[in-house]
């Protein structure tokens, strides 16, 4: 059974890793182990919290694959000569997925009394303003850029080699 996409229609170009997204989304577990918080830190920066109670630095990586952050976690054996009447404390190997957007980058992961703190930052890019050429059939494309700091009349007549009265 194929799946309909809101992506479908002709209008929106370049938009089909939306829809592999999506997909992927779709496909992951919504286990609740390990327990995390997402809090916001900063106007552009957010922190994800897991309690990984047990595991250490060692049991643990932090990976970034295309805009997936992969949180893993895995304990060692050394439960050989422990012999347990109650287990109540999860040591089980976990993999936590987040989809982050463009832009969004990890700026560093730290463990802390059990908690494992990665934070991350929004980079906000700067507008972009591009000039299309337009030209006539036969004829080369030809622009006129203006900036900020050419709109006064003195600079207006150096920068054409015109007259200008005010």
């Amino acid at each position: 059974m194929s799946r309909l996409s809101a992506f479908n229609s002709p209008l929106l170009l370049g938009f089909d890793h939306f829809d592999r997204l999506l997909d992927r989304m779709s496909k992951t577990s919504p286990e609740g182990y390990p327990p995390y918080n997402i809090e916001q830190i900063s106007e552009n920066g957010l922190r994800i919290t897991l309690a990984v109670a047990g595991f250490s630095w060692d049991d643990l990586s932090v990976a970034l694959e295309d805009n997936q952050l992969v949180i893993r976690g895995r304990q060692s054996e050394d439960e050989g000569n422990r012999i347990f009447i109650h287990r109540g404390i999860a040591s089980r190997q976990f993999q936590r997925a987040f989809l982050l957007a463009d832009g969004m980058e990890v700026m560093g992961a730290s463990l802390d009394n059990g908690l494992l703190h990665v934070d991350l930052i929004r980079r906000v890019p700067e507008p972009k303003v591009r000039t299309i050429p337009i030209g006539r059939a036969g004829e080369a494309p030809h622009t006129i850029t203006v900036s900020a700091d050419e709109a006064s009349p003195a600079s207006s007549r150096a920068r054409t080699g015109h007259k200008r009265e005010v």
